[in-house]
């Protein structure tokens, strides 16, 4: 286990000089969070940009009046260096790397998580590996040399968490009593006709007396980037008639839904990371036949072990 830090020092809040022009190619939330933090700090940066999936909601956001291009091999024809993401619900940026290495273009994959580092570049059994990889904390850093001994990772500074634990206030400022329930995709059924995310809620409403919250606390639930609309929308219906406080989280900036919360809930998403570095109680809530929680951190207090 281990306490992720934030003590960069100034000059370490920098990322490297890239070679120009910049192709980028994002598709997941995590990896394009990331990466939006780092182009904040160099927004002369010669570069072109091409996006799918959840990347193109947190990109218009940051740069609104950028243009963005339709076409994946026109940006990397002319690029000199590629800096993508890592995301496995998508092929896109596995096939980006692909291509600029049939164009002798330079690579680097942004690694966002501390879990399926092989998958991440893998499709159809074909395993096309970046020049670097570049990871954000020192868990990730060995984890990823184990997996690729070979590779030349570095670790760079987390500028995105950084920027959200500055926008979260103190707990001691939290008055109303709130949990915000994080939600994602588990991509596992864990042997049983649900998919997981579903099974955790269950398993997390069945454990929720042993968590002593107050009567009057109200839980929020935070879809994932990814998910479709209205995709927990019965699921809450029938907690409700059950009595439960439970309502959607709308809030568009994770900080401001986390400052709100005195306690925070979910399976392995980042956002649990970020919580337990803004001092809240944080819960993991994958039921005990699911896999272990593969978060590293200290601090997690695993519901399953409570029974």
């Amino acid at each position: 286990m281990v306490n992720l830090k934030i003590s960069y020092s100034m000059q370490n809040l920098v990322i490297p000089n890239l070679p120009e022009p910049l192709a980028v190619v994002c598709h997941d939330a995590g990896a394009t969070n990331i990466i939006l933090a780092w182009l904040r700090t160099i927004p002369t940066i010669s570069r072109r940009v091409f996006i799918q999936g959840p990347a193109i909601k947190l990109w218009s956001a940051t740069f609104p009046d950028e243009p963005l291009d339709d076409n994946l091999n026109a940006v990397l024809k002319d690029a000199a260096t590629l800096l993508s993401g890592t995301g496995w619900s998508s092929d896109l940026e596995h096939k980006s790397r692909r291509i600029a290495q049939e164009y002798g273009i330079s690579s680097i994959a942004v690694v966002d998580h501390w879990v399926n580092y092989a998958e991440r570049f893998c499709r159809d059994g074909i395993q096309v590996l970046p020049n670097e990889m570049w990871v954000t904390d020192e868990y990730a850093l060995a984890k990823a040399k184990h997996c690729f001994p070979e590779q030349k990772i570095y670790l760079q500074p987390n500028l995105y968490l950084i920027e959200q634990l500055r926008c979260i206030p103190s707990i001691d400022t939290v008055v109303t009593p709130e949990l915000l329930y994080i939600l994602e995709p588990t991509r596992n059924e864990w042997g049983r006709d649900t998919p997981g995310e579903f099974q955790a809620l269950d398993y997390f409403i069945t454990q929720l007396p042993s968590l002593n919250l107050p009567s009057s606390c109200i839980i929020h639930l935070r879809p994932h980037p990814s998910d479709p609309s209205g995709k927990y929308s019965d699921w809450i219906f029938c907690q409700k008639q059950k009595g439960y406080r439970i309502i959607l989280d709308e809030t568009v900036s994770i900080s401001e839904a986390i400052g709100r919360a005195r306690w925070v809930a979910g399976c392995e998403s980042f956002a649990l990371v970020l919580a337990l570095e803004a001092k809240r109680e944080v819960f993991c809530t994958l039921p005990p036949w699911a896999h272990s929680c593969r978060l590293p951190h200290q601090g997690l207090i695993h519901l399953k072990n409570s029974e």
